[in-house]
């Protein structure tokens, strides 16, 4: 499992933590059922504070990707993939229409924006 920090992010590191965690989860590199790290193994690996780890695992479980088995540890939830899909999609849709009214503002067209999208997903 593999979780790079940034102190240079705004977002703290608990919470950079369970989103590349969730992430992996989401699209498949971690399995339902497969362990995680310790707690203190996790936060010895990236030396930071077992509070710091604990908190991360925490929002995980309470969001449903984790699951705690006393004396065993941390285990990857079974997902229901089509709800997260349609998280996901809830929130693309925030973006565009975030994106949608700058652009409306700002006077762009309707051609100019796709354009825009079309050179994003190309990676240009």
């Amino acid at each position: 499992m593999d979780i790079l920090l940034s102190n240079s992010s705004s977002a703290p590191i608990y919470e950079q933590i369970a989103t590349q965690i969730k992430d992996q989860i989401i699209a498949g590199a971690l399995d339902p059922g497969q362990p995680l790290p310790s707690i203190r193994a996790l936060a010895k690996d990236l030396r930071i504070s077992v509070i710091t780890t604990k908190r991360a695992y925490d929002e995980l479980e309470a969001d449903g990707f984790l699951y705690t088995v006393a004396g065993k540890g941390c285990f990857v939830a079974e997902q229901n993939t089509e709800l997260i899909r349609e998280s996901r999609l809830r929130e693309i849709e925030g973006h565009l229409q975030s994106a949608a009214d700058l652009a409306g503002s700002c006077q762009v067209t309707d051609g100019e924006l796709q354009e825009m999208l079309r050179l994003i997903l190309k990676g240009e």
